[in-house]
């Protein structure tokens, strides 16, 4: 046992202390305080960590409260949390928006001067343009747009093309150069039904009911073949029309396809619905699958009247002679298409003092059509036409005492009477047995429609 001892001359007495002991004690205290420091850590972690998915709870709960911006520190330390429990699947911020600045493009201009208008530079132009995917930006055209996006320096960052409402291309750098993406948007198709009644002509009904000029004459086209659109309607007479229209941001964009068509002809019912057969052609069939697409059609136009019939006997009413009209006239107002009978090649397109504007058209070996006293010409000698394209439209140029269309129709070079010559046309051609299953299979929903149309008194408007 350690007893006390007395440094000399000092008066003052030492106590010695035991060894190891006090060191033991000490060693204890720390790892106490390392216990209870870890424990304190993973408490404060967890009550952060709760407090923060309460805090998220309150806030989706809240109707739109704005919450102060959380301590960096604090969400630093649960996210770390939270990734561990997630398994690292952290949601991104959003990007920022861009800024663009589209410049419409003008009759005459190039990539040169849109980008200098823009603020940018001809190496600007080629940066972008030197990627093979680039090139497709020189192909621009007036009226579109073209759009820049800058950086914080000013610098070109995205460049966008945009061709249409739907189509757009967007060159963005990306590790130094710019790459190309091509964002395409869709239509929302939406039938519609139309209920006309006939009291002068197609085109007039249809422009009454708000049908586009486009639609019109698609119908035209659809039943020109069995229907004569001067002599055969009558006042009263009425056509139902089953069609869709393609909307973009819920306004319409641009007209769609006739499903089908039902015209009432002075209680003659002809009927029309579109079919795409087994092998991808598209056409317009009756009810019992035989074509609505003649060789010919009946009239190249929608027109007002037949004011001359053709007559090897008439009485030239300019020249005041006898000399037979090889043709007929029909009176209609300046400016409606006139649409090419049947397909063919134009073998000549011109003016003569007599004539005007005109077009002729060889179809086959055996048949050809004259266009006379043309307002305008749409298409030149050599041009392919198909049946219904629009090859000109109505005047009085030439020998003509008012707007009309003198039309002729040749067989094997003689003239024959426009009005009856289908009689001597080859037939229209029928579905095969093998496709009437499904053509009737196709067209039930169409004959349906119709059905309830006609009860319903034909509902016009979209549906």
């Amino acid at each position: 046992m350690n007893s006390p001892s007395t440094r000399a001359g000092t008066g003052i007495t030492l106590q010695r202390k035991p060894k190891g002991a006090t060191r033991r004690q000490d060693n204890m205290t720390l790892a106490l305080d390392r216990e209870r420091l870890l424990w304190g850590g993973v408490s404060l972690l967890v009550l952060v960590l709760l407090s923060q998915l309460f805090m998220g709870v309150f806030d989706s709960a809240s109707d739109g409260d704005t919450l102060p911006a959380a301590d960096p520190l604090v969400y630093a330390t649960t996210q770390v949390a939270w990734d561990a429990v997630t398994e690292g699947q952290v949601l991104e911020p959003h990007e920022p928006a861009i800024n663009w600045n589209d410049v419409t493009v003008r009759n005459g201009d190039n990539l040169s001067l849109i980008f200098s208008r823009a603020g940018f530079s001809d190496r600007d132009v080629y940066e972008v343009t030197s990627s093979a995917t680039g090139r497709e930006l020189r192909k621009i055209f007036p009226g579109q747009l073209i759009g820049f996006a800058a950086d914080e320096n000013n610098a070109l960052m995205a460049v966008r093309h945009i061709e249409s409402r739907l189509k757009q291309t967007v060159y963005s750098k990306s590790e130094g150069q710019f790459v190309s993406e091509i964002i395409m948007r869709e239509t929302q198709t939406r039938e519609r039904s139309v209920a006309l009644t006939i009291d002068s002509s197609l085109f007039l009904a249809g422009d009454r009911e708000g049908l586009s000029g486009g639609i019109i004459m698609e119908l035209a086209a659809i039943l020109g073949g069995v229907i004569d659109f001067a002599l055969d309607p009558r006042q009263g007479d009425e056509i139902i029309i089953l069609f869709e229209e393609n909307f973009l941001d819920n306004e319409k964009f641009s007209d769609g396809d006739i499903l089908a068509a039902s015209f009432n002809n002075n209680g003659r019912l002809v009927e029309a619905y579109r079919y795409t057969d087994s092998s991808g052609d598209t056409g317009y069939f009756d009810a019992d699958g035989v074509s609505m697409r003649k060789a010919f059609l009946k009239a190249p136009l929608d027109f007002t009247r037949v004011s001359s019939s053709f007559n090897p006997n008439r009485l030239h009413p300019i020249y005041k002679t006898k000399r037979p009209h090889r043709g007929t006239d029909y009176a209609a107002p300046r400016g409606t298409p006139v649409y090419a009978a049947g397909d063919g090649r134009v073998v000549e397109a011109g003016y003569t003092r007599p004539n005007g504007n005109y077009v002729f058209i060889q179809h086959g070996e055996g048949f050809k059509t004259h266009y006379l006293h043309l307002n305008k010409k749409r298409v030149k000698r050599g041009d392919r036409v198909k049946q219904g394209q629009v090859i000109g439209t109505v005047g009085s140029t030439g020998a003509a005492t008012g707007p009309h269309l003198h039309y002729e129709f040749l067989v094997n070079g003689v003239h024959r009477n426009p009005r009856t010559v289908h009689k001597i046309l080859p037939k229209a051609k029928s579905l095969p047995d093998s496709e009437l299953e499904l053509f009737r299979a196709a067209i039930q929903q169409p004959v349906q429609r119709l059905a309830a149309l006609k009860m319903n008194g034909a509902v016009t408007g979209a549906e």
